[in-house]
């Protein structure tokens, strides 16, 4: 179906590219490096707002807004399209601008303001002389070019990573969820052990006691004749632990008990 030209519908285009890549090649935002020319630049910016693992962007003869390059206006107002002055800022990735210092279509300050603006800027390029439309004709271009994607090619995710976390808003963990180790509660009062992680590999790692018929205080006392995981026998004649196959299936002591009372282990 036909449609119209609009500044929506480019936004609909290049993200319907992007969802082609991800579906039918399997290709992640990490490895792309997005690329806008002049009007270009609008749907360059708006996807790249959206990307924040973006591999990199490159803005070439890019605009600050449509109505920017018609006059020179510094304010953005509710009829301008192309709103780069202000997605520019929501680019998290390393960003290229390429301008010709002679372009007589957009002019250099718009290139200048984008790359002021953007967050993580990469070296720009102004090639003198260099037009609207003939910025490939110099060598220059294709050197700066080879070697910005060169760079992105060989970051590192560590990098990246580390460039991208400052910007995001993680959930802060509560320090006494963290810190403080699950124990069963049990009002008889005959419940004095906790659970703590086994040395000996052959030990199970049983859940959280939860004062079961083998925790009473008639309970017989653990046997300390194995020593598989070199525990020392405990000074507490009051540690009682069963011999239920379910928890201590190598018949040692190593599942990792401890009285929490006297902590005599």
């Amino acid at each position: 179906m036909f449609t119209h030209p609009s500044e929506s519908n480019t936004y609909a285009d290049i993200e319907a590219v992007y969802e082609c890549l991800q579906t039918e090649y399997g290709v992640s935002q990490e490895d792309l490096i997005l690329y806008g020319q002049s009007v270009g630049s609008g749907p360059t910016l708006h996807l790249a707002a959206k990307l924040p693992r973006l591999r990199g962007v490159v803005l070439h003869s890019g605009i600050l807004s449509g109505l920017r390059v018609v006059c020179h206006v510094k304010c953005t107002l509710c009829f301008d399209i192309y709103k780069n002055v202000n997605k520019i800022r929501k680019v998290k990735c390393p960003t290229l601008v390429i301008h010709g210092t002679e372009d007589e279509v957009v002019n250099l300050l718009h290139g200048n303001g984008l790359w002021k603006m953007a967050k993580d800027a990469y070296e720009p390029l102004w090639i003198k002389g260099g037009g609207h439309c003939n910025l490939e004709l110099y060598p220059e271009y294709i050197r700066h070019l080879c070697r910005f994607i060169h760079e992105m090619e060989t970051i590192t995710t560590k990098t990246r990573l580390s460039k991208i976390k400052p910007t995001l808003r993680l959930p802060k963990r509560s320090k006494s969820n963290r810190d403080t180790p699950s124990s069963c509660t049990n009002p008889c009062g005959s419940c004095c052990i906790k659970t703590r992680q086994a040395e000996c590999l052959k030990c199970p790692r049983p859940p959280c006691l939860k004062c079961s018929d083998c925790f009473k205080a008639n309970c017989c006392i653990l046997n300390w004749k194995c020593g598989c995981c070199l525990w020392r026998k405990p000074t507490c004649s009051d540690v009682k632990l069963p011999k239920c196959p379910a928890c201590l299936r190598c018949g040692c002591f190593a599942c990792s008990r401890n009285c929490i009372n006297c902590l005599c282990w």
